[in-house]
């Protein structure tokens, strides 16, 4: 079944000196992607108080927006998140809330205030991806799960509380496939490079 995607950015030109620029899809019913880093790679969540917020206003934003986490990591200047939205329109506020309620509340506790706090140089303040399929989101569960262990600060994930599973793999997956919340048979450049390897 295709799916109605509605695209929004920053410009409606959608190419900018011969690059694609960056947009984001809002499609209902959608297993999604999500990630964002503290402008400058800062590590505005190295206290616990500030993890505690971030935990606080994620778990507020998803629920009142219909984001269902499956497994959301937070590290010191970073978090990862996959998940299940149902409607493609709540992302640009579930985003706006989250994140501006988090860099106000996290700011409030650091020494010096941390302006444009999610901004990257190029002006992103969080890239979201559409699962194509299971073994996507297979791939984005365990990238995901696995983020202290790769970032070397544990030997075992079970050992580092702020990566957080909310919904088991298997599970996910059989309700993702049941639901039809996958982005089937829309080409990813990066996702098709991978599997030609």
């Amino acid at each position: 079944m295709s799916k109605r995607i509605d695209i929004i950015s920053r410009s409606r030109n959608r190419q900018y000196r011969g690059q694609h620029r960056y947009e984001h899809w809002l499609v209902d019913n959608q297993v999604y992607f999500i990630t964002a880093r503290c402008r400058d790679r800062f590590p505005a969540f190295a206290a616990e108080a500030a993890k505690a917020v971030f935990w606080d206003r994620f778990d507020h934003y998803t629920s009142e927006f219909g984001f269902t986490p499956w497994v959301t990591s937070l590290l010191d200047n970073h978090y990862h998140t996959l998940g299940y939205l149902r409607q493609g329109a709540a992302l640009p506020k579930l985003m706006q809330r989250l994140h501006g309620s988090v860099a106000k509340l996290t700011n409030d506790l650091l020494p010096q205030r941390l302006t444009l706090f999610w901004r990257d140089a190029k002006g992103k303040e969080y890239f979201d991806g559409c699962i194509r399929d299971e073994k996507q989101a297979r791939l984005a569960y365990r990238y995901t799960l696995n983020q202290a262990v790769r970032h070397g600060i544990v030997a075992d994930r079970r050992d580092y509380p702020h990566t957080r599973v909310r919904v088991e793999l298997e599970r996910a997956i059989r309700r993702a496939v049941e639901i039809d919340a996958f982005l089937e048979g829309v080409p990813y450049k990066r996702y098709q490079r991978n599997r030609a390897r």
